[in-house]
């Protein structure tokens, strides 16, 4: 056999061996395409925060006098009335100023009495010496004599009127001192934090110490701490809701009351306080209890959704109106064909559907691209 023909033997070989490789050459697998049916449900984007509930009304009860601390008639728990007596404080020193200030009162009174006796005995004796001097029956010296007489004992009637004045007002001090020492509920509510004990010395002298906290739970407000990254988003008036660790399926709800300016910042993470105010009629709210709270931006309820996974960003039109408009794959006839849709509020999960599909819809979320036809697959192998 020639060299030539051996070489185009050799030729046609290497051809049907690379042909059979190529036609057993396992292919790569299309994707597989997964699926999320449009349905119904509610949807709902909001901005997450943790909170505190604290009563929305409440009152440090105190005591402005110092001194031990006799008797305590309640304690934490305890539903008090407006009026109803707390604490009393022993009397004894501010019961003896009373009754030493009121003896002091009684004594200035009695010179008081005597002054003004004197005064009118001043007073005829200077109108006599006035009459003798007319007849010439008396000297012009007993006459001026006379008359300083009358005005020394005014003047001392005037001091004594104000140092009853001044004594009086000291009284009103240490009765009121004395007052102090029984302490009343300035409102009703419930006893929540007790911060003396009965014996105990409390020293008010610089700062009125503290008996015990009474707040009405009937409402509550929660204190939330919202980040700077998500405070922008929250308006007043705003729809909110939240659950706690003891009822988390429980969803109590209220309106954003206020958003505190000054900021607090804990760990280098500034926070700003949102406050709103929720009612507690059952008493399960209790204050410090932590809530997770849920402040809503948009919802919907009952609307198409389908998963923000199938959407993919197109141009929007200028004065498209509510709404955004993206594009989905459909699955029409077991392909994947391209749609654009109209979708309302979005969460980091869900987009609702408000034009462009309808409920039963099957979108495409992964795996889109279509498999090769085997017409296309043939195409591409050699000929020989």
């Amino acid at each position: 056999m020639s060299s030539s023909r051996r070489f185009l033997w050799l030729l046609a070989v290497l051809a049907l061996v690379a042909g059979l490789a190529w036609y057993f050459w396992p292919t790569e697998k299309a994707p597989e395409v997964v699926t999320a049916a449009v349905e119904r449900s509610d949807i709902e984007d909001s901005v997450t925060a943790l909170g505190t509930l604290e009563p929305l009304n409440y009152v440090d009860v105190g005591t402005q006098v110092s001194g031990q601390l006799e008797v305590l008639h309640v304690e934490e728990g305890h539903q008090v009335e407006e009026g109803q007596l707390l604490a009393e404080i022993d009397d004894t020193i501010y019961l003896a100023k009373v009754e030493a200030t009121e003896a002091q009162l009684e004594n200035l009174q009695a010179q008081l009495a005597d002054r003004e006796a004197t005064r009118t005995l001043a007073r005829l004796q200077a109108e006599r010496q006035r009459n003798l001097i007319k007849l010439d029956a008396t000297s012009q010296e007993a006459v001026e004599q006379a008359d300083a007489s009358l005005r020394s004992a005014t003047a001392q009637i005037a001091a004594l009127k104000a140092q009853i004045r001044q004594l009086e007002s000291q009284l009103k001090e240490a009765r009121a001192d004395l007052s102090y020492t029984r302490i009343y509920a300035p409102m009703s509510g419930t006893v929540v934090d007790q911060l003396a004990n009965q014996g105990q010395t409390l020293n008010a002298n610089q700062t009125a110490p503290i008996i015990v906290q009474i707040a009405d739970l009937s409402t509550m407000t929660v204190r939330t701490q919202v980040s700077e990254a998500d405070i922008t988003q929250l308006k007043v008036d705003m729809p909110v809701w939240f659950t706690t660790l003891g009822q988390p399926d429980v969803r109590r709800e209220g309106v954003l009351r206020q958003i505190l300016p000054t900021p607090e910042i804990v760990n280098n993470v500034v926070l700003f306080n949102a406050l709103f105010d929720v009612p507690n009629p059952d008493g399960k709210l209790l204050p410090q209890m932590s809530a997770q709270v849920f402040f809503v931006k948009a919802a919907a309820d009952n609307v198409l959704t389908i998963p923000v996974s199938a959407l993919q960003p197109v141009q929007q039109r200028p004065g498209a109106g509510a709404g955004k408009r993206y594009t989905v794959q459909v699955l029409e006839n077991g392909q994947p064909q391209h749609r654009v849709i109209t979708v309302g509020t979005m969460t980091r999960v869900s987009a609702e559907v408000l034009e462009g599909l309808a409920e039963g819809d099957e979108v495409v979320i992964s795996g889109g691209t279509s498999a090769p036809s085997t017409a296309e697959r043939g195409q591409r192998r050699p000929r020989f």
